[in-house]
C-alpha cells in the first residue's frame, strides 16, 4: 500500500488515487467498493434516460487511467468518441470480471506510476497540452470520484 509523504507530491497523489479507486477514501465508498456486488447485468442496465451505464463509465474510467499512462510516458494522448466510452461488449458474467480486472490493471500501473515519479517531473508540461502533470493528475482524482458518484446513484436508480 502507498502511504503519503508529507514532502513528496507524487505519493500523495498517488494514494489520492489509490483511495478513490480501491478503499478508505475519506467521501464515502471508492469506485471498487461500489462496485463490489454489481452484476453484468447491473453493470449493463440504463436505469435512467440519456445516462452512461456503470459498465460505460468504468469503461471510461479505463480509458483516462490508460491516456494519462500514456501522457507520463511522453505520448500525447487525446481520446475520441469511442476511446472516450468504449462500446460494452455482450454483458456476459465473464466480459464484465475482463472489463473489471482490465480496469484494476490499467489503474494500479497508473498508480505504480505515480508513485515512483520525481517531484520536478509534477511541474512538466503534459505533452500536448498547455497544463504540467501536477494539475492532470489531480483532475484524474476529481474525474475517478465524480464517475463513483454517478455510479452509486445509478445503483440507488436500480
Amino acid at each position: 500500500m502507498i502511504r503519503a509523504s508529507h514532502d513528496n507530491e507524487p505519493l500523495r497523489i498517488a494514494d489520492q488515487l489509490r483511495r478513490a479507486f480501491d478503499g478508505s477514501a475519506w467521501h464515502g465508498p471508492a469506485l471498487l467498493e461500489l462496485l463490489d456486488d454489481v452484476d453484468a447485468a447491473t453493470a449493463a442496465a440504463k436505469p435512467l434516460p440519456n445516462v452512461h451505464s456503470i459498465w460505460e463509465l468504468v469503461l471510461h474510467i479505463a480509458a483516462w487511467d490508460g491516456a494519462v499512462l500514456r501522457r507520463l510516458g511522453g505520448k500525447k494522448a487525446q481520446l475520441k468518441a469511442a476511446q472516450n466510452f468504449p462500446p460494452v461488449p455482450e454483458p456476459t458474467k465473464a466480459a464484465w470480471r475482463e472489463a473489471l480486472e482490465q480496469t484494476k490493471r490499467t489503474h494500479h500501473a497508473l498508480v505504480k506510476t505515480v508513485a515512483a515519479l520525481p517531484d520536478q517531473r509534477l511541474r512538466d508540461r503534459v505533452p500536448g497540452k498547455r497544463y504540467d502533470f501536477c494539475h492532470m493528475l489531480h483532475g484524474l482524482v476529481q474525474h475517478e470520484l465524480y464517475h463513483a458518484g454517478q455510479i452509486a446513484i445509478l445503483k440507488k436508480a436500480m
